[in-house]
C-alpha cells in the first residue's frame, strides 16, 4: 500500500509561483509513474502533469504547459510540481497520484492511477 501526502498549497496572488510536494510512503516509489491532477467543486478532476518512473519523460496539460514543471526525487520518495505565473483559473485542490504497476508509462488519465493523496488547496487571487 502506498500513502501519498501533498503539501505546499496556499493562497497566492496572480503571477506568483508555487511549489507543491507529495511525500510517498510504502511501496516502491521509484518504480511508479506519478501524476498531478486538480479539481474544483462541481467539476471533474483534470490532468495537470505526469512523470515516468525514471523521471525521463514528462507530460503536461495544455493549460499549464510552459508554466509548470513536474519533477521527482526517487531517493527521497518525493514528487514536486513547480508552477509559475499562476492564474485565478489555477485555483483548485491539487492531488498527486501513483500508478501501482511497476515501470508502467506515465498517463494523463486519472483512471490509470491507483493511489491518491488527500489533496492540497491552491487559491490564486486576482
Amino acid at each position: 500500500q502506498v500513502q501519498l501526502v501533498e503539501s505546499g498549497g496556499r493562497l497566492v496572488q496572480a503571477g506568483a509561483s508555487l511549489r507543491l510536494s507529495c511525500a510517498a510512503s510504502g511501496g516502491t516509489f521509484g518504480t511508479y509513474a506519478m501524476g498531478w491532477f486538480r479539481q474544483v467543486p462541481g467539476k471533474e478532476r483534470e490532468f495537470v502533469a505526469a512523470i515516468s518512473w525514471s523521471g525521463s519523460s514528462t507530460y503536461y496539460a495544455d493549460s499549464v504547459k510552459g508554466r509548470a514543471t513536474i519533477s521527482r526525487d526517487n531517493a527521497n520518495r518525493a514528487l514536486h510540481l513547480q508552477m509559475k505565473s499562476l492564474k485565478p483559473e489555477d485555483t483548485a485542490v491539487y492531488f498527486c497520484a501513483a500508478r501501482r504497476i511497476y515501470y508502467t508509462p506515465a498517463s494523463t488519465s486519472m483512471k490509470d492511477y491507483d493511489y491518491w493523496g488527500q489533496g492540497t488547496q491552491v487559491t490564486v487571487s486576482s
